[in-house]
């Protein structure tokens, strides 16, 4: 028996990366998905491994009209809404703040920010309904500390957080539950994507990426889509019918503070410094 079985999910960005784990996740959990994308020919691919549980449905997620479509897929298909998972995204425009393109600050708006609220909007009246559900946003460690990503993509994702906690109380009465996840660093396509890698020459280098990000951890292993699919599968379950506007921080303790390691360091550098 599965943790969620019976529930349908709606999941966008869900043909590669954290999606793409959750999906794979939650079917095997025993829920039914949608997989939401723009990347066809991935999302149909995975929807065919998958089998009879997985659909894929065409999602731009900055387009309204997509996202109320998906969510009418959804029901049409399987009948409810369980879960929606707002999860595509990509990283924003790099470089000072007086350089940054109106269009490139309003298309990462629009990606995170707005792509989650429309989410929010279409799967809020069906889950008012049937008086149960779980609305999840991927958010990160960047909405929460400066300097972890760039500008607009920290404050969009920042926004997301407190959308989440704003949505949560208006919907908490139905039973509906509205919280995100915020992970720290990982390889997935959005970095590659940002690189301008193809999936041949990503591969090659996906190793070395995590050799670094691993540095970075106290926990010393990189993170993983799957520690993110993990904790969306909870959210997504009954086991935390009691938890709602709350952003779940899974980062290996990256953004608690610095290491135990790199404070032992400090300190002989500091006493290096006094002492002489």
């Amino acid at each position: 028996m599965g943790r969620i079985d019976g529930k349908v999910a709606v999941i966008t960005g869900s043909a590669s990366g954290i999606g793409e784990a959750s999906a794979r996740l939650f079917v095997e959990q025993g829920a039914r998905v949608l997989i939401a994308d723009i990347q066809d020919e991935k999302g149909q691919a995975l929807a065919h491994e998958l089998g009879g549980n997985a659909h894929y449905f065409h999602t731009n997620v900055i387009q309204e009209a997509d996202v109320k479509a998906a969510v009418q897929q959804a029901l049409q298909r399987f009948g409810r809404l369980d879960c929606m998972f707002n999860n595509a995204g990509a990283l924003g425009f790099v470089g000072p703040v007086e350089d940054i393109p109106l269009e490139a600050f309003e298309g990462t708006v629009s990606l995170l920010l707005r792509a989650a609220f429309f989410g929010m909007k279409y799967a809020a009246p069906v889950m008012k309904e049937q008086r149960s559900g779980s609305i999840i946003t991927t958010a990160s460690i960047a909405g929460m500390r400066a300097m972890l990503a760039d500008h607009i993509y920290s404050a969009a994702k920042a926004a997301m957080i407190q959308l989440t906690r704003s949505v949560a109380m208006e919907m908490a009465e139905n039973g509906v539950r509205v919280n995100c996840i915020s992970p720290g660093h990982i390889a997935t396509g959005v970095i590659q994507r940002a690189a301008g890698l193809s999936d041949a020459a990503y591969g090659e280098r996906v190793g070395a990426v995590n050799a670094v990000l691993a540095g970075w951890m106290p926990m010393k292993r990189a993170e993983t889509p799957l520690d993110i699919a993990q904790a969306a599968l909870w959210l997504a379950s009954d086991d935390s019918s009691y938890v709602t506007g709350h952003n779940l921080v899974v980062d290996g303790g990256f953004s608690v503070g610095r290491s135990w390691p790199q404070f032992q360091t400090d300190n002989t550098q500091m006493a290096s410094a006094l002492l002489g």
